[in-house]
């Protein structure tokens, strides 16, 4: 049995909250503000949960950060009914063991109470104002919050992977805007936008005179981003060569300059890929000491196919800031955010946003309907396709691309797409099942079902 701290100024769902510990044969002790929460708060409680907004001067975060600033805390829950990146990156970062969207049902509060650890200790620091990155509110995307949350204020190197367009960069500026870096500079470099021959030099740096063109001492990113962040992006397609380069100056945490001698480093390390690593370590086409050392900490950014919940608060993002220069805001039609929600986006958020900034610019109304949005343009399958894929799969990932597209061309009738792709409707329906894809309820059936539909 445990003794549960509830802080929280609703106080009908304080009160549901006590029922149901009660049932389940805990202790409930309840705070309608945050002071009373820090004065309630004693050495028999076992867990608290948090309410996030709260009126009187002290809302759950600074609460949070009081309660975690003490020796051998208590685990911390944050809930909220408006859960963000911003709030939800920032209650990980300060220590919180979850941070959990209200209402929480008996069945859930169950499940928490069972996984909540012993009291332990944890040092948080100030977080900064996440702004507008990190979109979303699906669970998948809040597992990446959260992991930035807990990863932001270690020194150990970050693996990012992803799909292209998924907002990778997004990830690595947020572990560096929300860790104890966050004052020294964040230096991103594309490797594989920079030729071979070059691409040390721009890593390492060099000295002036040490080959043709050098006409002057270049510090090079490494140094360049001492005591902050450096963002390797698509490490993958870094040359085996510069590889052990990487390695060294990781494991040593000293790099030479082209015809210079060597010099430490203190930045943090975050690399990120849309490759599948694992896969080209046993190719032989990356190394696998380099691999361990940069797979510390690994962070999966889902492609956006697989979070719908997140596509219409992006699509609504990406409206607001392209309206910002001429002040005239436009909205979306409930029959574009259905189209919005079954493309399948190959391109991921890149893609929607060029998307939603195409509809804004070439409609001439102040709503955006489905004629509007224009998704003709993706390509049937994803750019960053695994050339090594098994061909089950491959099929299975162009039928689902022409069945979106279809569904598209068709405003979501499936009788159409069913006609449209040569199939009978009930194969369109098994196929649809198969690959997750859903239809909005109120498409518009023809009358048409007929002998080519039997």
């Amino acid at each position: 049995m445990a003794t549960v701290l509830i802080v929280d100024d609703d106080a009908a769902l304080r009160d549901g909250l006590a029922e149901a510990l009660t049932d389940l044969g805990h202790t409930a002790r309840l705070a309608a503000s945050g002071r009373e929460g820090l004065a309630a708060l004693g050495d028999d409680v076992d867990a608290v949960l948090l309410d996030l907004r709260m009126p009187g001067g002290m809302d759950g975060i600074e609460v949070l950060r009081r309660i975690r600033s003490a020796h051998n805390a208590p685990p911390v829950v944050v809930l909220t009914a408006f859960a963000s990146a911003a709030n939800t990156i920032e209650a990980m970062r300060l220590g919180a063991f979850d941070h959990l969207s209200k209402p929480i049902g008996r069945d859930d509060l169950s499940a928490l109470l069972n996984r909540l650890p012993k009291r332990s200790h944890s040092i948080a620091g100030p977080a900064p104002d996440a702004g507008d990155g990190l979109i979303g509110s699906s669970e998948a995307i809040r597992q990446v919050q959260k992991a930035i949350g807990l990863a932001a204020d270690s020194d150990a190197t970050v693996l990012i992977h992803g799909e292209t367009g998924s907002g990778k960069e997004l990830v690595a500026r947020a572990l560096h805007t929300y860790g104890k870096r966050k004052d020294g500079p964040f230096i991103a470099v594309n490797c594989a936008a920079i030729p071979e021959d070059l691409l040390e030099s721009e890593l390492f740096g060099h000295v002036k005179g040490s080959f043709t063109g050098a006409t002057a001492d270049r510090t090079g990113a490494f140094r360049d981003a001492a005591n902050g962040t450096l963002f390797l992006d698509e490490i993958g397609d870094m040359p085996l060569a510069m590889q052990a380069k990487i390695l060294r100056a990781l494991q040593e945490q000293v790099v030479t300059p082209v015809g210079g001698k060597p010099v430490r480093t203190s930045a943090r390390i975050i690399t990120a890929t849309h490759r599948d690593l694992a896969k080209l370590v046993g190719a032989k086409e990356f190394r696998e000491d380099l691999y361990y050392r940069l797979n510390v900490v690994p962070i999966a950014i889902p492609p956006l196919r697989e979070r719908a919940a997140d596509i219409l608060p992006l699509a609504e993002h990406f409206l607001a800031r392209v309206a910002v220069p001429s002040g005239r805001h436009k909205q979306l039609t409930a029959a574009a955010v259905a189209k919005l929600q079954r493309h399948g986006w190959p391109g991921n958020v890149r893609e929607l946003r060029n998307v939603i900034e195409r509809a804004y610019i070439l409609s001439r109304s102040d709503v955006i309907g489905s004629d509007d949005i224009d998704t003709s343009r993706a390509d049937v399958l994803p750019a960053d396709s695994p050339p090594d894929a098994d061909l089950p799969a491959a099929v299975a990932q162009l039928e689902k691309m022409m069945i979106l597209r279809a569904l598209d061309a068709c405003g979501g009738n499936r009788t159409e797409a069913a006609r449209r792709l040569g199939i009978n409707r009930q194969l369109l329906y098994t196929k649809m099942q198969r690959y997750g894809i859903a239809v909005d309820a109120s498409e518009n059936l023809t009358g048409r079902v007929s002998k080519d539909d039997e």
